[in-house]
């Protein structure tokens, strides 16, 4: 998000214990204007602990928990009433046993559940309780890391159903929040952004088949993903962008 265009802006980074969140971090602290960032983490085991700036608060917060959801709000509250970015990155695709499913046969009731709290409803209720924070009269965005995987018109290769579903669900989500905010924060801009196959802990057993041109650093996917938040415009609010800044099919 483009800081010059705010007064004393204040951001919020979800998931930035590691990966893409993480970078976010590392380069909205570059932008020198930016005057208090935010950002949560689930494990303590994080490099967001080692950053040194002033300007970072860095807060222990489980998305799928609503009660901490709420406590991060209600202390970012008491230092600000603005906020000009809120960028949510968590997610989840695989966890230990956890793996993404091949076929029905694979299904099972709990890891549809974890998909769908970690991936759509954490990412709700963050736009639930930031709501306040972004009732203001400057440009705002609310972002939320997607995945083009989750549009339906694009898939052609089906698997993966509880992520596909859950990224799907996030992207309704999302686009209900924006109409919404068009009434209660009208400059806010809220979209979903799919970030491309990045090197991360996310993606990595599942890059063998990935040309190496088509698998992007962390540095390399949040600086594409700023100049798409950059270059948004309230009219955008509700859409679902590629890393490139094209539209991408529900």
């Amino acid at each position: 998000m483009d800081v010059k265009q705010l007064c004393n802006p204040a951001a919020l980074i979800i998931g930035a214990g590691q990966g893409i969140g993480l970078e976010f971090v590392r380069q909205l602290l570059q932008r020198s204007k930016i005057d208090r960032l935010y950002a949560t983490y689930r494990k303590p085991q994080t490099a967001l602990l080692a950053i040194a700036d002033a300007r970072l608060v860095c807060l222990p917060m489980d998305i799928t928990d609503e009660a901490q959801i709420a406590a991060v709000v209600q202390t970012i509250q008491a230092e600000t009433k603005a906020l000009h970015a809120v960028i949510n990155c968590a997610g989840v695709l695989h966890d230990g046993p956890m793996q993404p499913e091949k076929s029905l046969r694979q299904l099972n009731a709990e890891q549809l559940l974890r998909y769908f709290h970690v991936n759509s409803i954490g990412a709700v209720l963050v736009a639930k309780h930031v709501q306040p924070l972004l009732k203001h009269g400057d440009r705002a965005v609310l972002a939320t890391i997607s995945a083009k995987i989750g549009s339906i018109g694009d898939n052609q290769l089906g698997g993966w159903y509880g992520y596909r579903a859950s990224k799907a669900a996030l992207n309704m989500f999302m686009r209900t929040t924006a109409i919404e905010y068009k009434r209660t924060c009208p400059r806010a801009i809220v979209v979903t952004l799919h970030p491309g196959t990045t090197d991360t802990q996310l993606s990595q057993p599942f890059q063998r088949n990935v040309p190496p041109e088509k698998l992007f650093s962390v540095d390399r996917t949040v600086k594409q993903l700023l100049a798409v938040l950059d270059q948004l415009q309230e009219h955008d609010s509700g859409e679902f962008f590629s890393w490139d800044g094209t539209r991408l099919p529900w």
